[in-house]
């Protein structure tokens, strides 16, 4: 994975079809979609129970883009090398998730995937200051964690644009999760995000019988993040 700062457009497989998660994954990769966004979530952490290893080690096949793989779980350390292992690219943890934030992240760059720091909405960037040398992305959610398609919380455009003058010139990505739309995606892009994680914005209205939906929404929603980029 090579870094830089163009818009990616994430499409969370939250939002895809269950039964047909390999046909859906590369009808968005043909569609144009960058990184492909696995939530998983224990029911514990965050209300809801999602996905596992087994399953991060049965879609790998079937991306030939970056598997995002995002653990709202708590403990995570125990799973870490699970889902290395599964092919995740990209391993997020919280930094509500336990009292060890950092031993976390240096156990996911030991196990070989690139390290991400995701924060909640009520969750300050004080701490991330200290942790920035351990991480190669921070992911800011902009709903609380546990459900797909919520409201976009507006609070956090600040707390982005803060992010931004704190990590500099690092090569470190900031990623949206949640509520993104072609009108919520511009005020994140300008903010200074690069990775915008969406899931029903991208799959609504498509489906692997007609996949070009899924490509125009990637399009509208690209096009608006870097029109306001460019504008900013």
């Amino acid at each position: 994975m090579s870094f830089d700062r163009s818009i990616k457009i994430a499409p969370s497989i939250l939002s895809a079809d269950f039964a047909n998660f390999g046909q859906e994954i590369r009808a968005i990769e043909a569609q144009g979609c960058d990184w492909v966004h696995v939530d998983v979530m224990d029911g514990h952490f965050v209300p809801n129970l999602t996905f596992g290893p087994p399953l991060c080690a049965a879609i790998r096949p079937h991306i030939k883009t970056v598997m995002d793989v995002h653990l709202m779980i708590s403990p995570v350390d125990p799973y870490i090398d699970a889902f290395a292992e599964a092919g995740a690219d990209i391993i997020t943890a919280h930094l509500e998730a336990g009292p060890h934030i950092h031993r976390t992240l240096q156990a996911i760059r030991g196990a070989g995937a690139k390290a991400g720091l995701a924060i909640n909405p009520g969750s300050g960037i004080e701490d991330v200051e200290y942790l920035l040398d351990m991480v190669d992305l921070v992911c800011v959610m902009t709903v609380n964690p546990g459900f797909g398609g919520q409201k976009f919380i507006h609070s956090q455009i600040d707390k982005v644009k803060k992010l931004r003058a704190m990590i500099g010139d690092r090569p470190i990505h900031i990623e949206i999760d949640g509520g993104i739309t072609p009108e919520t995606a511009p005020l994140m892009s300008a903010a200074g995000a690069d990775v915008l994680v969406a899931g029903s914005a991208v799959f609504k209205g498509g489906s692997v019988d007609n996949p070009s939906v899924y490509g125009e929404n990637i399009r509208t929603i690209r096009a608006a993040a870097e029109g306001a980029r460019k504008a900013a």
